[in-house]
């Protein structure tokens, strides 16, 4: 069942000049919001659906749609997790164009990066897209103090794996479960609620998220 919360349309971009600290060129960052404009409206169409109706099976506006399949606005990560549970795919498929070596080396600067410029919030899809799987995975980085924002739940048999690489991480689990996981701590649990991460600590957190929905793709 899809969740029929409003996602935070906060729009983010990183740096729009030179090399910024996550290492993408504006070059780099200017063919990831093409790409993903491309994407989310030929996985809309492959799904026979309306913006309207993407709006209403997502949560996420009409106009906030319209714009991200303009180019005209990079969504949160928030927003396009619920545009990607919607149409039935992974967030990094609409990011990244499926590959099917056996072997994939992802430079650096062609690893898709979203930030919300409101929080910092960086997001990094590491993992590449594989036919037959719904793997992604995530580097994630919350400044001191911020959210990652609230996440819809997903479909029964998708699971989320956190590892803490530095800093206080808080996860919730939909309304009130919450577990707090520090550098080297470890938390698996199974999508089916919402769910939102926060940075409770003095520093940087940094954690990997993987998200298996890998049942779903097959």
């Amino acid at each position: 069942m899809q969740s029929k919360k409003k996602a935070s349309p906060a729009a983010a971009v990183s740096k729009t000049s030179g090399e910024d600290e996550q290492g993408a060129s504006k070059s780099d960052r200017l063919q990831q919001v093409t790409h993903l404009a491309e994407a989310l409206r030929t996985r809309r169409k492959l799904k026979g659906l309306a913006i309207e109706q993407l709006a209403e099976l997502s949560g996420v506006s009409r106009s906030m749609i319209s714009k991200v399949e303009r180019g005209e606005a990079v969504p949160s990560t928030s927003v396009l997790s619920s545009l990607a549970e919607a149409l039935g795919v992974t967030f990094s498929q609409l990011l990244v164009d499926p590959q099917e070596q056996e072997v994939v080396l992802l430079p650096k600067r062609v690893q898709p990066v979203l930030r919300d410029q409101e929080s910092g919030y960086t997001r990094r899809c590491i993992s590449p897209i594989l036919p037959g799987r719904g793997v992604d995975w995530v580097l994630n980085t919350l400044p001191p103090g911020s959210s990652s924002g609230e996440f819809s739940a997903h479909r029964r048999g998708t699971d989320e794996y956190i590892y803490v690489l530095q800093g206080v991480l808080e996860a919730q689990l939909g309304d009130g479960l919450v577990h707090r996981l520090e550098a080297g701590d470890a938390l698996y649990f199974q999508a089916v609620q919402a769910h939102a991460f926060r940075n409770v600590g003095r520093g940087e957190c940094q954690y990997f998220l993987v998200i298996d929905s890998t049942p779903f793709r097959r």
